[in-house]
Parts: C-alpha cells; sequence; structure tokens
C-alpha cells in the first residue's frame, strides 16, 4: 500500500486528478492523506469534496480552517465571501451530506507504521501524543453534537486562548486546539500563537518564531506533516516536518508526498 499525503487543495480538483493520475493512484490499494483546507480559493470545491468522499477508508482527511468555516457557512453563522468561490458548493443538492461527512473528519490522523503525524496546520510544541489526541478527539466530539453550531462552531471565531493550559476546561479548552491545529504558523517565545504575521520566515518579527522550530517530544519521535502556510513554499529545513501547501489556489502549485519513498511531486496550476 502506497501512502499519498498532498498538500491544501483549496478547490484545486483538476490540479489534484493530475497528480494522482501521475502516481498511478488506486483507491483499491492506496490511500490519499489530505491536511486540510480542501475547500475555497480554487473552482471546484464541490468535485473536491464529492470525490474525498466517494474514496471511503482511502482517504484521509483532518479539518483546517476553511472547511469548518464551510460547517459555519453551512449553518448560516457566517456569511459567504465572494472570493471563495463556494456558491457552486453551497447550492449543492448533496451539501448537507458532505457536511456530515465533514463533520467525521477528526483535526488529526496518525499513521503508526510510519511515525507520521499530520494535522493542517502543526502539533503544539507543548504536546505530547496523549495530549495531542486526547484534545483532537475531544473537538471531534463536539462536531458530532447535534448542536454542533450553537455549542462550537458559532464560538469558534476568537483568538482567545492563545497558550495552552492544561487546567482550562470546556469552550477555552476546545477553541485552543482548533485554534493550534488549523491556524497556527508562529509563536511568541512564551508558546503563545501569534494570528497575524503570514510572511516568510525570512521576514518575519525578531519576537516571533516558527511552531516547527521550537523543541518537541513529538518533533523528536514522529515525521510532522502540515499544510496551511503556502509562505513556507514547502520549505521548513527539518527531513521530520513535511511542509505541504505550495500555493496551488494562488498560483503556484499542488505538493504530493510519497511516504514509502520519500519523494515529492508538484502539479502547476492550470491555466
Amino acid at each position: 500500500m502506497a501512502h499519498y499525503f498532498v498538500g491544501d487543495i483549496q478547490g484545486c480538483f483538476k490540479e489534484l486528478q493530475r497528480l494522482l493520475a501521475a502516481v498511478d493512484f488506486n483507491p483499491s490499494k492506496d490511500e490519499i492523506w489530505a491536511v486540510g483546507d480542501l475547500v475555497a480559493r480554487g473552482p471546484d470545491s464541490l468535485a473536491t469534496l464529492r470525490y474525498l468522499k466517494s474514496l471511503d477508508n482511502s482517504a484521509k482527511i483532518t479539518l483546517g480552517n476553511h472547511d469548518l468555516h464551510l460547517l459555519a457557512l453551512h449553518g448560516k453563522i457566517k456569511r459567504a465571501n465572494p472570493k471563495d468561490n463556494l456558491t457552486e458548493l453551497l447550492n449543492a443538492d448533496d451539501l448537507s451530506q458532505l457536511i456530515d461527512w465533514l463533520r467525521e473528519q477528526p483535526l488529526v490522523h496518525t499513521l503508526p507504521s510510519h511515525n507520521i503525524i499530520m494535522t493542517h496546520a502543526g502539533v503544539p510544541p507543548q504536546w505530547d501524543l496523549t495530549t495531542l489526541l486526547a484534545e483532537a478527539k475531544a473537538v471531534s466530539d463536539a462536531l458530532k453534537r447535534d448542536d454542533y453550531l450553537k455549542t462550537l462552531i458559532s464560538k469558534m471565531y476568537t483568538e482567545a486562548p492563545d497558550l495552552w493550559d492544561s487546567k482550562a476546561k470546556g469552550l477555552p479548552r476546545l477553541r485552543y486546539c482548533i485554534n493550534a491545529l488549523t491556524r497556527m504558523r508562529y509563536l511568541f517565545p512564551d508558546g503563545s500563537l501569534d494570528f497575524a504575521c503570514k510572511t516568510p520566515i525570512s521576514d518575519k518579527p525578531s519576537e516571533l518564531t516558527p511552531w516547527f522550530e521550537f523543541d518537541s517530544v513529538l518533533k523528536s519521535s514522529h515525521t510532522l506533516v502540515f499544510g496551511h502556510w503556502a509562505a513556507l513554499m514547502g520549505i521548513t529545513h527539518q527531513e521530520n516536518v513535511k511542509a505541504l501547501d505550495t500555493g496551488c489556489c494562488w498560483g503556484e502549485y499542488m505538493t504530493l508526498w510519497h511516504a514509502e519513498t520519500n519523494e515529492q511531486l508538484t502539479q502547476a496550476k492550470l491555466k
């Protein structure tokens, strides 16, 4: 079995198709692992969701911030932004089924045989594997509740808390997990999340550090796979930290990483 990890698709379905064709992807024996942000800026978010849902267990998905935002749009909590290219998806006859499928997707996937952890934005350096799995499960459990829109989605749009507190309970704890796993880029020296800076590392303020440059137990024992941060263009300078968002929806390209061979393939944005 081959495990193919793909960066932020963002509705760029044709580019995804070309990458999978290039590796002769066969869902009867291979798996595609998508780091999240399946929808939004590209032209084919509806086709992307339908395809990944059709793969059943051959697709492993982690939710990104755009995917969570789609839940808010569907629930009428937020209004759609035209630049997100979601009109077709939001008007689809099978939208409710796609939303229910998204709600079943986790914030983290692990591949124990390869010591790989996949999230959308990264893993807080303060967390060990037990904490990561427990906190992500708490969010997943909340998403599966019938009242998830009222109790979680409508209350997730905040930058607080921005620092991990193991003694926190309830909604603040869920919010931190969502912020860390779907929005994280830079951290302040105390490990708190910065939400403003999205620049390449060469242009960052001196007080900020990429999350993956902090010491962590998981980074020393696992390969961490993430997306979300297109400005990195796949460069972390760390062999066991794989940044797969290479800005396809912004006119760059989509990246696919083959875990077994450690090879990367790219597909330029189709004009």
